[in-house]
């Protein structure tokens, strides 16, 4: 059985507006490894998920989850 973090990166880049070059370049990653990471294709090491929780003031569990997030629509 594989290991999946769930996240909702993207829908928070949406809702604010931050691009994922602008995302990783505050987080000091490449850009691709966002679009990994939203693609569900890598998982954050803890200091990264930390980093992109308080990057955007919420919550770790806000963002990643071990289980699929509900849809909103």
């Amino acid at each position: 059985m594989a290991e999946t973090v769930h996240n909702r990166i993207a829908m928070l880049r949406a809702e604010r507006g931050v691009s994922r070059r602008d995302l990783a370049e505050a987080l000091g990653v490449h850009y691709q490894t966002i679009g990994y990471l939203e693609r569900g294709e890598y998982s954050p090491s803890l200091y990264l998920a930390l980093k992109i929780a308080d990057h955007f003031d919420v919550a770790v569990e806000v963002i990643f989850s071990t289980e699929p997030f509900p849809r909103l629509s």
